[in-house]
């Protein structure tokens, strides 16, 4: 992107007033310019011929032709940032996490109309999101090009953990999160992930990776125990931590105030870790904007856990991993192919 050249976006949305909002939001930021807005897939096709922008809002639902269709033909004749403005419900939860397994940046959800102050975060939210995808690296993919999970075995003893591996992500990671998580053993160390995902989404997107992964993908309960073999997602809207009841590791779920103005927090999640596990675990920091757990994999570094940040390019925003960079928080600075290989080497020496 030139320097001073403002971002081109282009708002797809069927519904008129959500297209006004949209564009009165974009338009406030001077780093933005809105060059058109299209009612359906169509339209938003002549005009992505006819005005070239940097960057897509696109609607998940549209009359003519729904938005994955749309997002499918896209990123495989002119892969470009794409961000989805979805409904907080579970058919938009599946739909927009099929989206980004398409290739589409990130996403935001509907704007709430009727509160003020939810319009002005909401804006903040959606501006910052299309500036990230207008620098990110798009990549576009094909569903179903990946080897087929491991078959989950039919009798497994599930053991207590010692070695306990965290994750934490943001923008670009659920994607980032399922090509770790799939290539782990049935045996591998527990693993406890927060992915800043909105509450309507997080139970979805674990049931997903469960059923793509050799190991048992769960949205984490309160008072859980952690078991090999197992991977905990935090819920949306509430903040996860690892906590020690007696010889055995447990999730501890709480709506206490946002951190990093986040919840669930990376931070939280990860100075949790250093706190109850130190040496025997491993923090891992993906693709995400902001600077949220660059803090908290310090912590690990400094209670004796090994470390690793995903590299910058193979990050679609090095916003996280940058930070935990910058501040020697990482050990090891990898591209995500190598991820998974290497907590499981570091969990394991």
């Amino acid at each position: 992107m030139p320097a001073g050249r403002k971002i081109k976006v282009l708002v797809v949305d069927d519904s008129a007033l959500i297209r006004k909002v949209l564009t009165e939001i974009l338009e406030a930021d001077p780093e933005l310019e809105v060059v058109g807005a299209a009612p359906d897939p169509y339209a938003a096709r002549d005009a992505i011929k006819r005005l070239n922008p940097d960057v897509l809002t696109l609607d998940v639902e549209m009359p003519k032709m729904d938005g994955i269709t749309f997002l499918g033909n896209l990123m495989r004749l002119r892969p470009m940032p794409v961000v989805m403005v979805s409904s907080l419900t579970e058919q938009g939860a599946a739909v927009t996490l099929a989206a980004l397994e398409l290739g589409a940046f990130d996403f935001v959800t509907k704007p709430k109309l009727d509160v003020a102050q939810g319009l002005q975060d909401y804006a903040r939210e959606i501006t910052a999101k299309v500036k990230a995808a207008a620098r990110a690296r798009v990549r576009a993919r094909v569903p179903g090009d990946r080897p087929p999970p491991a078959v989950k075995p039919t009798v497994q003893q599930y053991r207590t953990t010692e070695r306990l591996i965290a994750i934490g992500a943001s923008t670009g990671g659920t994607e980032a999160l399922r090509e770790v998580l799939e290539v782990m053993p049935p045996d591998a160390p527990a693993i406890v992930i927060t992915q800043h995902i909105p509450e309507a989404f997080s139970g979805p997107f674990a049931r997903r990776l469960d059923g793509l992964c050799a190991i048992r993908v769960l949205h984490a309960e309160h008072g859980q125990p952690i078991l090999q073999g197992h991977a905990y997602v935090a819920p949306g809207n509430q903040h996860l931590s690892v906590v020690r009841n007696g010889a055995r590791f447990q999730c501890q779920l709480d709506a206490t105030d946002p951190v990093n103005r986040h919840r669930p927090s990376v931070d939280v999640l990860f100075n949790s870790v250093a706190r109850c596990v130190g040496f025997n675990a491993v923090g891992v920091i993906l693709t995400g904007m902001g600077g949220d757990g660059a803090r908290g994999l310090l912590a690990m570094r400094e209670a004796g856990a090994a470390t690793i940040a995903q590299d910058e390019k193979s990050s679609v925003v090095w916003g996280m991993p940058g930070e935990a960079v910058k501040l020697g928080a990482a050990e090891h600075v990898l591209p995500l192919e190598r991820i998974a290989a290497q907590s499981l080497a570091l969990a394991r020496r």
